[in-house]
């Protein structure tokens, strides 16, 4: 076959070499019984099979990824949704038609949806549709997935990326897909590079047997020739020697070609992150998310549950400061119970702080556990979502008060400083108006805001890009508010991890990024190189 190569963006660094897997849905084949109450029976039993399987794949991870697999499980319990699949089943539809007529509506529907946010579920719809299709017919969902293998599809959802091994290898080549979708941040977290908006991937005869991707410059060369494999296996010889280099300097400062230090923080989504690290890496934890606390699963943790864990991440620091993010519910973290359903837009509507401030009575027990446990290390606390001065005050008072009660109550605590997310425009053009303890951009939010481009959606991915002059205007106007009053200015979105961008964000005056552990020898290496 002859050689194909193909340029698309981007998604997750590095080089991989391997077997083609091209994932497709299998073809399933039922017969149906012609007794309505039968087949009603049968989707609900296939509903219910497909919920487990991916309640199960729940607790294998945590945070932000767990976020994702419960808005497909409560859309599967979702009444409104099931219901014209079982009301076509009364009328002689056989239900695997049924629900595959049903959700194909669902989906035509979201594609077509106005909103951002809704257009973007559809690759959970499309995965739950197949999910309870498989279990009707008791085929498999996909094609499996072998360690090693170079995926290549037009998409794949987190569900899916999460049931492969990716210890071994391999790697992903999308035809769609975005930079900033969730299974690219899964990749990026995995090691595994990927490679997006390759184009219509389709195979004129037989697919190709082998690929070869590199996630930094964003090629995917399908059936190389001799001469260009043998070259592609020289450079991954040469990147992993580098690697081993720049692992080996894991554990020593970061410090950039012409002598400055800069600290190098963790993003934390789960304690489990840190489990085999090594605190030495780090200069402390920039970022802890606490969303895996109010999993829906779960229900809401109570005061000692998050005390336990928020000490539990603050002895593993030894004495390293770690920053704890409230509760950052809504956008695309919905949580049953305690998020609003249907808004029109949630990522502009009740979301991070304004949902903490909304529902005080459980805002106010994350408060009391997080005063709790400052008294076990250097904590820091920020606030996601801060949009105007007043937000901050009206948290702080209530930080005050809690302080105060568990101090009356004779229970050990102390204040910890609170600090802000920087992530609304309006906060990064008016930061010097905040009365924070510190700043901490979320270069995520802040890049989508500013361009006006979803994270997750494809079709705007080149859009979405923090090394845009807007967006790194807005980050040296933070630092330069740090500056002038005194306090930290640190980064802690994906584009700390990014080593295309390394250059231009410590341009900006920034000295303290944040990154998953994975991301540290690679972002200390890059950091050597600079020259400010």
């Amino acid at each position: 076959m002859t050689e194909i190569q193909l340029t698309g963006r981007p998604a997750s660094p590095g080089l991989a070499i391997g077997p083609v897997t091209v994932l497709t849905a299998a073809v399933a084949r039922r017969t149906a019984t012609g007794d309505p109450a039968r087949e009603a029976g049968a989707l609900k039993a296939a509903i219910e099979g497909a919920t487990a399987e991916l309640s199960e794949l729940i607790t294998t991870v945590q945070g932000e990824v767990a976020d994702i697999l419960e808005f497909q499980v409560a859309m599967l319990e979702d009444d409104a949704l099931t219901e014209g699949a079982y009301d076509a089943i009364s009328a002689g539809v056989a239900a695997d038609n049924a629900w595959r007529s049903a959700l194909d509506a669902e989906i035509t529907g979201y594609r077509a949806a106005e909103d951002e946010y809704f257009r973007a579920r559809v690759a959970d719809l499309v995965d739950i549709r197949d999910r309870v299709l498989a279990h009707l017919s008791d085929a498999a969902t996909v094609t499996k997935i072998t360690g090693g293998s170079i995926v290549a599809c037009d998409d794949i959802s987190p569900s899916i990326f999460l049931a492969a091994d990716w210890t071994h290898g391999g790697a992903i080549a999308l035809g769609a897909g975005s930079p900033s979708s969730h299974v690219a941040v899964l990749a990026r977290a995995r090691g595994a590079p990927m490679v997006v908006g390759l184009g219509p991937l389709s195979w004129k005869g037989r697919p190709p047997a082998l690929a070869l991707v590199d996630g930094d410059a964003g090629t995917v060369i399908f059936d190389p020739e001799p001469e260009t494999r043998l070259q592609f296996e020289h450079r991954m010889a040469a990147a992993n020697a580098a690697r081993v280099a720049a692992d080996a300097g894991r554990a020593e400062p970061a410090c950039t070609a012409d002598g400055r230090r800069i600290a190098v923080l963790l993003n934390v989504a789960a304690p489990e992150d840190l489990a085999g690290v090594d605190p030495a890496i780090c200069d402390g934890i920039g970022l802890v998310r606490t969303e895996f606390l109010f999993e829906a699963s779960k229900g809401l943790p109570d005061e000692d549950t998050q005390y336990a864990v928020y000490r539990r991440i603050l002895d593993w620091a030894q004495g390293r400061p770690v920053t704890i993010r409230t509760l950052d519910a809504g956008g695309d973290k919905p949580i049953t119970g305690l998020t609003i359903d249907g808004e029109s837009n949630p990522f502009l509507g009740l979301r991070g702080i304004r949902l903490s401030l909304a529902r005080p009575e459980v805002f106010r027990v994350q408060l009391r556990a997080l005063c709790r446990a400052a008294v076990h290390g250097t904590l820091k606390v920020m606030l996601p979502m801060i949009a105007v001065p007043a937000e901050l005050d009206r948290a702080g008072a209530m930080l005050d008060a809690e302080f105060t009660a568990l101090g009356a109550e004779g229970i050990a605590c102390a204040r910890p400083p609170l600090g802000i997310m920087v992530e609304v425009p309006a906060a990064a053009l008016r930061a010097e108006d905040f009365g924070a303890a510190f700043y901490s951009i979320g270069s995520n939010d802040l890049t989508q805001y500013t361009m006006a481009a979803a994270r997750d959606v494809g079709a705007v991915a080149d859009l979405n890009d923090t090394g845009n002059p807007a967006v790194l205007a807005l980050i040296a106007r933070t630092v330069e508010s740090g500056r002038k009053r005194g306090v930290e200015v640190s980064l802690c979105g994906d584009a700390a991890a990014d080593t295309r961008l390394t250059t231009a964000l410590l341009a900006t005056g920034l000295t303290t990024l944040s990154v998953s552990p994975i991301a540290v020898a690679r972002l200390k290496a890059a950091i050597a190189k600079v020259r400010l």
